[in-house]
């Protein structure tokens, strides 16, 4: 995964510094939209673009399984979704031509900028690469597991009704409908003024305790250093929780929005060929 996400990282930051250099340079000087290079390149980057459909085909038909695997067409979705409006942001200067240019111009760059958001959507709820989503079952059901290992701080029994407290407000709703939206995306800042509260409530059920028993005083900061382990794990495993509900919603709805856009791209591209080479 470690590797993954650095070739990620890396084709991420050499498409930045490529599309840096492409609107600092004068492209003007050494191509046009119309013939050479700069024709070739609005070719290519265009059947990149029609490339794209290949990857929701062979992921919803089966009998396209002789194309590849899927996570092997994830990838390619994801790389030609970059490179093909690269070469097509160096196919036109950089500039505004004719409305018909300028249309398929804003699909293609909606487009682009709309598979980036899904991409980020999609790592939140999918297994990476594999192509089979996680279910808010298996979610909740890696927290449960964590209910039931409470040997360590049973002794502590005002620390699990803090921590479950804890966790309630994070998985509680709102009242309103931007309280809504906003609780899920303020989970992490919540989980960390939780793990504040619960690190500050450890320590005073540790030195309670200790008053009690001389075999808890021999072993306290032991004590506090699993107890405080245990807490952090269910808060960041109810945060994921809460975390997965909000984006499998927006990642569901994202594509309400992504698809018809790709659609619109399709159809300015292909007014844009016919009326360069017609007219």
């Amino acid at each position: 995964m470690g590797s993954q996400l650095s070739a990620a990282r890396a084709f991420g930051l050499l498409s930045l510094a490529v599309l840096a250099v492409g609107y600092f340079l004068p492209l003007q000087r050494w191509m046009t939209p119309e013939r050479g290079v700069g024709y070739m390149l609005g070719i290519v980057g265009g059947s990149l673009m029609l490339v794209l459909a290949l990857y929701p085909a062979r992921k919803r038909l089966p009998r396209l399984s002789w194309l590849g695997n899927v996570p092997f067409w994830f990838r390619t979705h994801m790389v030609f979704g970059i490179v093909g409006p690269l070469l097509i942001l160096f196919h036109s200067d950089y500039s505004l031509g004719a409305t018909n240019s300028n249309v398929a111009l804003g699909c293609m760059l909606l487009v682009s900028g709309s598979g980036i958001i899904g991409r980020y959507f999609y790592t939140r709820v999918y297994d990476e690469l594999l192509g089979r989503q996680a279910t808010l079952e298996e979610v909740q059901a890696r927290a449960d597991v964590l209910h039931k290992q409470t040997s360590t701080v049973k002794i502590l029994p005002d620390l699990l009704a803090a921590i479950n407290r804890d966790e309630e407000r994070l998985l509680a709703g709102h009242r309103t409908f931007l309280g809504r939206l906003l609780h899920p995306l303020t989970a992490g800042m919540r989980a960390a003024m939780a793990r504040g509260r619960l690190r500050r409530n450890i320590q005073t059920f540790v030195i309670l305790a200790a008053r009690e028993s001389p075999a808890i005083a021999a072993q306290s900061e032991r004590l506090f250093q699993a107890s405080y382990s245990y807490g952090c794990r269910r808060m960041d495993a109810q945060r994921r929780v809460a975390e997965y509900r909000m984006y499998a919603g927006l990642f569901s709805g994202w594509h309400l929005f992504h698809v018809p856009l790709y659609f619109m791209l399709i159809l300015a591209g292909v007014a844009h060929v016919i009326a360069v080479h017609v007219y």
